[in-house]
């Protein structure tokens, strides 16, 4: 039988495999002191129940005799395999040495290939360790050789403990040493070559004379080391009868040890690894966060670990109150064996069920609803009870939100077999881990399996080593932090340099909400050139949001590489920035001009922020000559039209060219356009039609959305706003359909009639929705806040708080223009032959 410490598997590249581990005795830096997690002493051969082989007892006596013998044979056993790692230890620590002797000579040559400073830094305490080991060795060696029953070493563990001060030095200097390591590799080829291939002999009876081992795996040596000792001093206490001796002297030297070790625990930064990889070097935690995995066809919220050499899935245990919680291993791929399907090899990858718009709007009705009472509760000083029910249901919400909201697929695919779908919301953050996975990937990585016990350890790593703590969900956010803008943000996308070679480029942006990245506005593309200049202005709405990306694409023309999926993205990223939204630099009246500098790439834009409560105020146009601002009664009159010139050419052209557009009335059409066009309109100019046929559709359904929100008050009247609210709410439905019609009767004809003409398109609109998925609701979520608003008496007071956005009124908006829009056709004739059985009075 036969202890080991690390040398049971000397493996071709001179690292130690032990078969068990205990959590955090590969760990660096965090390492468990515990006893109670040394390992099991594996022998060769069967092993019993507690781990240590039966030893034969020949020539032992009977009873506690033979218990005592068998304790003082077991230290023999424990000593020799440690022994064995001791002397491969040493070995490491003279080839790290090697190469010190001659950068010196060199560093005060003309050619140096180091400074001193540097072979200073790198080789920091090596020296001091491996005498210090070296004497430890040469002393320990003779005693164990030349076994006796009564022979003593606790003094030699004593001293090495005593100096465990110099591994301090080595510590509180490894991670600069490795740095400058790599710095100087990545500047120096002659010292690349030299720290890539250092020769490690082998141990007196192995058959390999030397192995070729890393620098970086050789510098981690020392702090391994630490946790061996303290293992093999426990283990020699309990195989040390108390009243060896050794045994007062061990036990001061286990103390000291350990003491050393939880100081050192203290002192570092806990992110900087967790177990070694296969090839010994430190497997650092490199990116962790949370994505939705699509799984068994359900959606399921999962905390990734990128590591340096395997990307890991785990989830959350559910853990009792103030008991340790820990992460479930899902599965993990290392990364020498992952590979990223391209769209058209994915066609087994199960396909993507997409929410409904209208859901995940109904949702965030919800969620700011909510958030309006959590407010109104603080306000009023509610019970703390109250207000916790309030953000348990928030929270749940926001949950359903972040799970079902992502929709861009992120194939992972094991070359063993197995895939993986992940669904993101944001194309930033899909390459942003795309991109750190390849990074890793250039480095020479190779394929293992990791046993039960290493998988446990490097799962037990991930509580302490992440770097995200909470679900990305408002509901996390403590009371002090940022609540984010709320309301319109302006950005003119000017143009972009830097580009190596001509390509069709295009730029989308995204803003964070509700917790999570979503892609708000896409610019044209710019054909063939190396400098686009697109000039397009975009609105985007603010929904709490802390920061803009811009993400440059080149567009894929091949239609070989177009996927099925309508969420898969297939364009190039060129490049990526991101800047936070400050409140204060943004809230200015001004345009305020900025860069992104992105892989070389410099993007211009300006951006200008507009306040929800700013952006409800109508401003009446002056000059009674143009139709945005202007009354519709003044409009319809002055044309000698039932319905607005604009409104019928807008909806005209829509329903032409626009009506199977994805998204249409959704997605932001260019602003720039738009302004044109309303410069047409308010001039009456006679070009109309023909700028018309040449415009992006978008900026034409966006010029129709405008003409509303401009109207001096909104097409259904501040008069009636009240009324629809009441009437909306109405439960009997023989009562909601009288009142509701109605207040149809109420509006001045000319409201009526556009109203009822808008409303036949919507619908038109919504039975190509499996085309250009855009349903009734989300029409209604679209044009119900901008028919149906408060005057701005009434808004003042609904305004009170920003993040009162899709407060119950915004709701009712929608449900009101919902209602009509599911309701059979209304005529105006019928409308107005009908007469009412209860009071007019509205």
């Amino acid at each position: 039988a036969d202890f080991n410490y690390g040398a049971d598997e000397y493996d071709a590249e001179g690292n130690e495999e032990p078969k068990a581990l205990p959590e955090g005795s590969e760990t660096m830096p965090y390492i468990d002191e515990s006893p109670t997690m040394s390992p099991q002493l594996s022998a060769r051969g069967q092993e019993s129940g507690d781990g240590v082989s039966p030893t034969p007892t020949d020539g032992l006596g009977t009873g506690g005799e033979r218990d005592a013998g068998k304790g003082l044979e077991m230290r023999k056993l424990v000593l020799s395999g440690f022994l064995a790692s001791e002397e491969i230890y040493i070995n490491q620590l003279e080839a790290l040495l090697l190469p010190m002797k001659p950068l010196k000579a060199t560093a005060t040559t003309s050619q140096p290939v180091l400074t001193l400073q540097q072979i200073e830094t790198i080789f920091y305490k090596i020296q001091d360790i491996y005498e210090i080991h070296k004497e430890f060795y040469d002393s320990l060696c003779p005693k164990v050789q030349q076994w006796d029953s009564n022979v003593t070493m606790g003094h030699l563990f004593q001293k090495l403990a005593s100096q465990l001060g110099v591994y301090k030095a080595f510590v509180d200097n490894y991670k600069i040493a490795l740095e400058t390591a790599e710095k100087c590799s990545q500047s120096n080829y002659q010292f690349q070559k030299i720290s890539e291939e250092l020769k490690v002999k082998g141990p007196k009876d192995s058959k390999e004379s030397h192995t070729s081992v890393t620098m970086e795996a050789l510098l981690y040596k020392p702090i391994d080391r630490v946790t061996r000792s303290t293992l093999v001093l426990h283990d020699l206490l309990k195989h040390t009868p108390a009243d060896h001796p050794d045994y007062p002297l061990l036990q001061d030297a286990l103390r000291i040890s350990q003491n050393f070790l939880s100081s050192i625990n203290e002192d570092i930064d806990p992110r900087r690894t967790a177990v070694t990889t296969p090839k010994g070097e430190t497997r650092q935690l490199i990116k962790d966060g949370f994505l939705v995995e699509l799984s068994e066809g359900s959606r399921k919220l999962r905390h990734v670990f990128l590591f340096t050499d395997v990307l890991l899935c785990a989830k959350l245990k559910k853990t009792a109150v103030g008991k340790h919680q820990q992460y479930d291993c899902k599965w993990y791929v290392p990364l020498a064996d992952l590979v990223f399907p391209s769209p058209e090899e994915s066609e087994h990858c199960p396909q993507v069920h997409v929410i409904p718009d209208h859901e995940l709007e109904d949702m965030k009705m919800k969620i700011s609803a909510i958030k309006s009472e959590v407010q109104k509760e603080k306000a009023n000083k509610g019970q703390s009870r109250a207000i916790e029910r309030l953000k348990k249901k928030m929270f749940e919400n926001e949950f359903w939100l972040l799970l079902n909201s992502p929709a861009i697929p992120f194939r992972i695919h094991n070359r063993n077999g197995k895939s993986y779908l992940f669904l993101l919301s944001s194309d930033y953050e899909r390459s942003e881990w795309r991109e750190a996975i390849q990074r890793l990937q250039k480095k020479d990585l190779q394929a293992f399996v990791l046993s039960s016990v290493e998988l446990q350890v490097l799962t037990g790593s991930c509580f302490k080593l992440r770097t995200v703590h909470n679900i990305p969900v408002t509901s996390n956010k403590d009371d002090d932090e940022s609540p984010g803008l709320y309301g319109f943000l302006h950005v003119i996308v000017h143009s972009a340099k830097g580009f190596k070679q001509s390509a069709n480029l295009y730029c989308t942006l995204e803003v964070d909400s509700f917790g999570y990245f979503v892609s708000k506005a896409k610019t044209r593309v710019f054909r063939d050139t190396t400098e686009p200049q697109w000039n397009e202005e975009f609105e985007i709405e603010l929904e709490g949001s802390q920061s803009l990306r811009i993400l440059c694409y080149e567009k894929c023309y091949d239609k070989t590489k177009l996927n099925k999926d309508n969420n898969e993205i297939v364009d190039k990223i060129m490049g990526k920035g991101q800047i936070q939204l400050d409140p204060q630099a943004v809230q200015t009246k001004n345009w305020h001009m900025d860069v992104i500098e992105m892989n070389g790439i410099k993007v211009e834009f300006s951006m200008k922020f507009t306040s929800r409560d700013m952006s409800l105020k109508r401003t009446p146009s002056k000059k009674q000559t143009g139709v945005f601002g202007v009354k519709i009664s003044v409009v319809t009159k002055r044309e000698r039209s039932k319905v607005p010139y604009i409104v019928r050419q807008c909806v005209e052209e829509v329903e032409k060219r626009g009506i199977e557009e994805v998204g249409i009335y959704r997605i932001s059409g260019v602003a720039t356009d738009i302004q044109a066009l309303k410069a047409v309109f308010d001039a009456n100019n006679k070009d109309i039609l023909v700028m018309l046929s040449d415009m992006d559709i978008n900026a034409i359904a966006g010029t129709l959305k405008l003409y509303f929100r401009e109207l001096p008050e909104p097409l259904l009247t501040d008069r009636l706003y009240p009324a629809f609210m009441e009437g909306i709410a109405l439960s009997d439905p023989a009562a909601k359909e009288n009142c509701m019609m109605h207040l149809l009767r109420s509006l001045p004809d000319p409201n009526l009639i556009t109203f009822l003409f808008l409303l036949e398109h919507l619908k038109r609109v919504a039975e190509k929705e499996p085309i250009n998925k855009m349903s009734l609701h989300n029409l209604a979520t679209v044009f119900g806040p901008t028919l149906l608003r408060p005057s701005e008496g009434e808004s003042k007071v609904h305004l009170t708080l920003a993040s009162d956005i899709w407060s119950h009124d915004v709701m009712a908006q929608v449900q009101v223009l919902l209602y009509y829009l599911q309701h059979p056709p209304i005529s105006f004739t019928e409308l107005k032959r009908n007469t009412l059985y209860f009071s007019t009075d509205v």
